[in-house]
């Protein structure tokens, strides 16, 4: 299919050191605002899905967790679900600005994972994926490692299925875009308790 005629979705589960509410994860809440915010300014952003009974955009289906859950004593975990135009719009925001900064303390608030913290897939250009097939897809990952259907920025995969070379200049360029809009928000962050 010719270009524009499918987007880019990206799941991605993480399990918190401790509960909703526990001081050790508090940093990572506070940013969780800014970083929504950062994505709907981000190039190439399309949409993400929201959360059942949360303020924001609608929830593309009823939210569903991988089964790295199991034996985790939580009902729920960090997840989210998005639409991109493209690998280098999705890779410019993900690595640098306000999600970098999250990125970069993620540590401090996840257990370290045994499972692929995300995944990537093609979908067609009217399609939202719901949250189950997020996780069937990060299983597929896990179970599988990276294939067409299911893969990672190391090893990226085009539309028609063949392997795919991340276009690193361009990546750049859209961060530096994207830099000057999200520059009020990354001061903001900066300044949070980690």
């Amino acid at each position: 299919m010719a270009a524009g005629q499918h987007r880019l979705a990206i799941y991605n589960f993480g399990l918190h050191v401790g509960p909703e509410g526990d001081p050790r994860v508090e940093g990572f809440v506070l940013r969780e605002p800014a970083n929504f915010e950062a994505a709907s300014r981000a190039s190439g952003f399309v949409g993400r899905s929201g959360y059942r009974g949360v303020p924001g955009p609608r929830s593309w289906g009823a939210q569903v967790f991988p089964r790295f859950i199991e034996g985790s004593g939580f009902d729920s975990a960090p997840s989210s679900l998005s639409l991109w135009t493209d690998m280098e719009s999705l890779m410019a925001f993900s690595y640098n600005g306000v999600h970098a900064d999250a990125l970069k303390h993620g540590r401090n608030w996840n257990v370290r994972p045994n499972w692929p913290p995300l995944v990537l897939w093609w979908v067609d250009e009217h399609h939202v994926p719901d949250w189950s097939e997020g996780v069937e897809r990060l299983e597929h990952l896990h179970d599988h490692g990276p294939t067409a259907r299911a893969f990672t920025f190391k090893e990226p995969f085009a539309s028609d299925g063949e392997a795919f070379v991340i276009d690193r200049e361009r990546v750049r360029r859209t961060a530096e875009e994207n830099s000057a809009r999200q520059r009020d928000l990354l001061a903001h962050v900066l300044s949070l308790k980690v």
